[in-house]
């Protein structure tokens, strides 16, 4: 697995936020079972820059905690069934890797969730980059049931790699 994480904010972190973010993905990954070798970009921006990209690429002129964008088009969530024909469209040439999208995320939104919610910042990115391999992954939250199983999927895979509330 490939990851790329840039974080064009002056923010530091306590924690090792590379080592975080291939925990993350990879537990996601593992519990969806892909079967590739793949590569996931985050990007770590501040509230202006997320707004930006969110402007850009979806038109919607404000800011957001993460954004998602996937690569690949699913059938269904999870289903990584590629058609040869598409192959050049979803992977590497020089890796042989799938590339699942970009995940982007405002460190400013981070921050103050962290604070809003009584958590850690750690966890408060986990969970939000959790949240956004959910998507890379096909699932969405526009309907109820929806939300409440990505929900459960985001929660079980931070609760595995031991990132609770409580830190």
């Amino acid at each position: 697995m490939t990851f790329y994480v840039e974080n064009e904010t002056d923010v530091t972190f306590d924690f090792d936020v590379e080592r975080l973010v291939e925990q993350v993905v990879t537990e996601v990954l593992e519990e969806e079972d892909c079967p590739y070798e793949t590569q996931v970009n985050v990007l770590l921006t501040d509230n202006e820059g997320i707004r930006e990209f969110n402007r850009r690429q979806r038109g919607i002129d404000r800011e957001t905690d993460v954004l998602s964008f996937p690569n690949l088009n699913y059938v269904r969530p999870s289903e990584f069934e590629i058609d040869e024909n598409e192959e050049a469209d979803y992977f590497d040439p020089d890796s042989g890797e799938l590339i699942l999208g970009d995940i982007i995320v405002s460190v400013d939104r981070v921050l103050q969730q962290a604070e809003s919610y009584g958590h850690s910042v750690k966890r408060e990115l986990a969970f939000l980059v959790a949240h956004s391999m959910l998507h890379l992954c096909g699932y969405d939250h526009e309907e109820d049931q929806d939300a409440a199983l990505m929900e459960e999927k985001q929660e079980h895979a931070l609760r595995v790699l031991g990132i609770t509330r409580e830190d």
